[in-house]
């Protein structure tokens, strides 16, 4: 089985909390398979359709410029390349984030562009996981988590490859502990 452990930034506005019509302006993965090798990495920007125009509050977070979405192809094309990517038509699979967030921003942008959606579904949080993992009260971040693992975070926080790859040193830390 391979690991897909993936992280997605999406439009925002400040004040308003994930509102159904966020769509996906960067993925970010890093394929892994059952023996804790790195396969490849997946880093893509996604043209928003909806909401063509990032609000300042996203690009400060995030660091996406307008200049990248609107070079970007258009999410179904994204997408596609994706899924062939991570093979998940071809191969056993499981798609891994850090919260459901990305599930179901995952699974809502296949809806609102007509696509199948039950693949996003083949999916753990690792947020929650880890949080048993290690036996605590309440959730963390990813950079905390990252930085309590003894990991430094690399990249840019809230850039979808960063927190792909800095997650991937979290998956690897606990591979055999992940509940599937």
């Amino acid at each position: 089985m391979n690991f897909i452990i993936y992280d997605l930034e999406a439009t925002c506005w400040q004040g308003i909390e994930r509102p159904d019509n966020q769509e996906i302006i960067e993925i970010g993965a890093i394929m892994i398979n059952g023996y804790g090798e790195v396969l490849g990495d997946f880093d893509r920007f996604v043209q928003p359709v909806i909401h063509p125009q990032l609000s300042a509050f996203c690009t400060e977070l995030t660091s996406i410029t307008q200049d990248q979405v609107n070079r970007a192809s258009k999410f179904v094309d994204v997408v596609e390349d994706f899924q062939d990517w991570a093979k998940v038509f071809d191969e056993d699979y499981l798609l891994c984030s850090w919260s459901g967030f990305d599930k179901h921003v995952l699974a809502n942008n296949c809806i609102m562009h007509d696509m199948d959606h039950e693949w996003a579904y083949q999916h753990i949080d690792l947020k929650k996981q880890y949080q048993k993992i290690k036996k605590r009260k309440s959730p963390i971040g990813l950079k905390n988590a990252v930085q309590k693992e003894g990991f430094e975070f690399t990249g840019i926080q809230h850039r979808a490859i960063a927190d792909a790859e800095n997650l991937a040193k979290i998956f690897l830390r606990y591979l055999d502990e992940w509940v599937y």
